[in-house]
This record gives structure tokens, sequence and C-alpha cells, in this order.
């Protein structure tokens, strides 16, 4: 895909998704607007800012009628990479990442392990994972962003623990050729494990365990490993905007994501809130675990995609599916 063709589908994702933000505003408020923002996370994510942007607006006044040229100026991603193209076509401003704390990040997730009721595999950590009586369901890192993550996590538990980059590739080309369910997408993943009961420990992200437990029917269990990836949800200004006098309710949307308001909003939402005194509200929901940064062994998600997901990239090099995983992944996408 090249420029011209991703600036053009970030567009018509954007005015979606500012269609959407506007008409449940519109809907709640009679005529009142709201900055647009674009959302390419998960459903927690989503549920995070649509709510978040209706509290915004019930308490800042602007909103009675900012111009059109603050409209659409505030975006919102779940990966870095994609801001990271944004930035490179010009979209948004090159040091996004310094326009906010924390990275412009203002929630994360991070991935975890579900285990069944009990815990009778007696799953700790990743190097349980590896373990020939432990059948694992993971995504698979080449087609969506829960099973990037999964990797990543993999593969920094390694060099975390003092491994070599030759180390954390053996690991992790271990963990997914030993896997019960190395699933295409994340929804087959829920459905093999939650639904089908295939394998012993499914990998996810932190926020999307309420939803695999409904989906479950409860009887699951979380084990936080010793160490994981921090998956941080970013947000950019439009660079037009970005410098100049005009951000007015764009910036103050964005900054409002910071306060505790918002960050309690996101807790509810089960994201990881920045600011410590919410955080420590939610301590038992939100278990304490040691993060690393994507940027500590890869770089940047961009690079990470790169080099280790692109095709004949190192994920590629390490694993090729068995016929008994292309049999498991048939099994669950014909039953679901």
């Amino acid at each position: 895909m090249d420029g011209a063709e991703v600036y053009g589908m970030t567009q018509r994702v954007w005015l979606k998704g500012l269609a959407g933000v506007a008409a449940l505003l519109l809907s709640s408020w009679g005529g009142a607007q709201v900055v647009g923002s674009v959302n390419g996370s998960a459903a927690a994510a989503r549920a995070f800012y649509s709510d978040a942007g209706v509290a915004f607006a019930r308490r800042d006044v602007r909103l009675a009628g900012p111009s059109q040229a603050e409209l659409s100026q505030g975006i919102s991603f779940s990966t870095t990479t994609n801001l990271q193209k944004l930035a490179e076509l010009g979209v948004v401003a090159a040091n996004w990442e310094q326009q906010f704390p924390h990275d412009a990040a203002p929630t994360l997730s991070t991935v975890v392990f579900l285990v069944r009721q009990g815990d009778p595999r007696a799953v700790r950590d990743w190097s349980d994972l590896v373990r020939q009586d432990v059948g694992v369901v993971i995504a698979n890192p080449k087609s969506c962003n829960n099973g990037r993550y999964a990797y990543m996590g993999a593969w920094g538990s390694v060099r975390e623990n003092g491994g070599s980059d030759a180390q954390a590739a053996d690991f992790v080309g271990t963990l997914y050729r030993q896997a019960a369910v190395v699933a295409k997408v994340e929804r087959e993943a829920v459905n093999a494990f939650a639904r089908a009961g295939m394998g012993d420990v499914l990998v996810a992200f932190e926020s999307d365990v309420p939803a695999i437990e409904q989906v479950a029917g409860g009887a699951l269990e979380v084990v936080y490993p010793s160490v994981s990836v921090a998956a941080e949800n970013t947000v950019a200004m439009a660079a037009h905007v970005a410098g100049t006098a005009l951000p007015g309710v764009t910036r103050a949307w964005l900054e409002y994501l910071y306060t505790d308001e918002a960050q309690e909003i996101a807790a509810r939402h089960h994201l990881r809130p920045r600011s410590a005194a919410v955080l420590a509200r939610h301590a038992d929901q939100f278990k304490p675990i040691e993060m690393f940064g994507v940027a500590k062994y890869f770089g940047s998600l961009e690079r990470a995609q790169k080099l280790h997901f692109a095709n004949g990239g190192e994920f590629d090099r390490i694993y090729r599916p068995t016929p008994a995983q292309l049999a498991a992944g048939e099994q669950v996408r014909a039953a679901f």
C-alpha cells in the first residue's frame, strides 16, 4: 500500500469515526459538537473514547460551537505504528510523542494469561508456556494486534531475564511450534479457548479479559507473568494545528484524557490508568506487573513490523504451522 492509499484509507476511517462520535453526542445533547477521533483499537479502547467524549462534552462549555477547523484534529490509536505512518505522511507532527505525557499514551494495557479455573496446569510465567504438558492458544502476530503483542511479550520476557536475541528467537519459535492453536485472529483464539475448550492457556490483552470471561461463561482465572509488554493507546494532534494557536478544543480534549475523571472512565473499561491515584483505587482490578516498552527491544512498533512480522521476517523464519495447528484452525473456523 503506497502513501496515497494509506492517506485515503485514513481519511475515510477518520470521517467515519467523527460521524459516529458526533451522532452519539448529537443524540444526547441536541446539537453539541465534539472533537472527532479515530480509534483503531479493540472494543475496550473504543468504549473508553466514546464515554470520555461524552463526559468531556458535558464539562467543556467550548463544545457549544467549536469552529470547523477544530473538528477532527484529535487522533487516537491503539498502536504507535498507525501514528508513525501518519507522521510520515504529514498528517500528525513528527514529534507527536513529545506533545503529551507518557509518550502521548494516556492509557495502556498489557499481555496476560487466561487459564481454566484452578489453573490445573500451574501456569505461572512465560517459561511455562513451552512445557510439553501445556496447550497454548495464541494469535498469529502477522495478522492481528493481539498476536503482535503476545509475540513481543514472549520475546521480551527472555531479554528481561538476561537472554540474547538468539535465545529469545529460540523461545518464541518453540512457543509457536508447540502451541495447541495458532489462530489467524484474536476472535478465533478466543473461540478456540473459551467456546471450544481447546488448550490450557490463552495469551490475551488484560483489557479483553472481562469480555473473554463472558464468552466462556466464567470459570477462568487470570495469571500475571513476572514481566510483560506495555501496549500503549496513543494520541496525537493533526500537524497543521499542533504548532499554532488554533488547537482550542482539540488540545483540551486530548489533555482531558489524562485527568482523573477520564482515567476513571478508562479503568471502567479495563484499560490501565496512567494516574497513580486512579490506579491505586483499582488495585484489585489491575494487579502489579513489571512492564517493558516496545521500544526497549524492538525500537518501535513500525520497526518490529518490518523486521519481525512482514513477509520473510523473523516470525516466518522461526515458525511454520504444523498439520495439527492447521487442522485446529479449520476446526475453529468451521464451528464458529
